[in-house]
């Protein structure tokens, strides 16, 4: 550890202090939700770190334990004027032991993924973010019950379950600050009165963002990324993130005339960990899963 690493002072973020950290995260292109962290602060509100050095933030880490056996870590970032210094490493060092003995997952961009290798992260497959105006053909999937989602406190506890689902751990509390929060549109997908999908749509830094888009089929997951595309703005691009497995999610995305913008590499510390990749079409955040 260098000298100045050893200086840094590493200290639990609050909600307003962590929108300097989606600032930064917006500079390097991530075109994260303009809104995506007030959704998920308070799902660990303990897992998100600082790192000052001499008065001034420096770096940054999300280390959101979501059960006592699954952890995701994000945002990790050191601000461009301090790299090369050991000051990441040491808020990493500092922060990731918030995540105990559970099973933390992240989304390595490439530059990176050989240096969470050394860090004991496995790598699992590929997330390929697609972006564009979308085509749509709603007459095709007019006969599927597909409706905004409500208020309605049993139809938020069915989605929430469904979640459940999709994602290695329950979430319920964020689910429903997720499908309810400001700007953002969620439909459902209804299958003989019970959820067999949902998806979300949010404003971001740049255009609107999809996540997650979960749905038991393919025909299910057209007629809420259509529903969703209804709402775009007529300058406005959709920006989606897939499972490079999912080929039924990879031909929906470029079928409907999305083109691929990056890629980044879902990575465990647990080469077993189930990635429940059934049913999705879209993840909810590269960020903080």
């Amino acid at each position: 550890m260098t000298s100045e690493a050893s200086e840094l002072v590493l200290s639990q973020a609050s909600l307003e202090q962590w929108q300097q950290v989606v600032d930064w995260a917006a500079a390097e292109q991530w075109n994260p939700g303009v809104n995506d962290i007030e959704g998920f602060h308070p799902t660990d509100p303990q897992g998100f770190f600082l790192g000052r050095f001499e008065g001034r933030t420096v770096s940054a880490i999300s280390v959101v334990n979501y059960s006592p056996r699954y952890a995701f870590l994000g945002y990790y970032l050191v601000h461009p004027a301090f790299r090369g210094r050991g000051l990441g490493l040491a808020t990493w060092r500092a922060a990731f032991s918030h995540a105990e003995d559970r099973v933390v997952g992240l989304d390595a961009v490439p530059a990176q993924t050989e240096t969470y290798k050394r860090s004991g992260f496995h790598a699992r497959y590929e997330n390929l973010r697609f972006a564009g105006r979308p085509g749509t053909d709603p007459a095709a999937t007019r006969h599927l019950d597909v409706r905004q989602v409500s208020q309605d406190p049993d139809l938020l506890t069915a989605v929430a379950a469904y979640d459940a689902r999709c994602f290695p751990a329950p979430r319920p509390a964020f689910v429903r600050r997720w499908l309810t929060g400001p700007g953002h549109h969620a439909y459902v997908h209804l299958r003989d009165g019970a959820v067999a999908g949902y998806a979300v749509m949010r404003p971001a830094h740049e255009g609107r963002r999809v996540g997650p888009l979960f749905a038991d089929s393919r025909e299910g997951a057209e007629a809420l990324l259509d529903s969703l595309a209804a709402h775009l703005a007529p300058d406005e691009e959709l920006w989606i993130d897939v499972p490079e497995p999912r080929t039924e999610a990879m031909s929906l995305v470029t079928e409907r005339g999305l083109e691929q913008r990056s890629v980044t590499t879902r990575m465990y510390t647990d080469p077993a960990q189930p990635t429940r990749l059934e049913g999705t079409f879209g993840v909810t955040s590269l960020e903080l899963g």
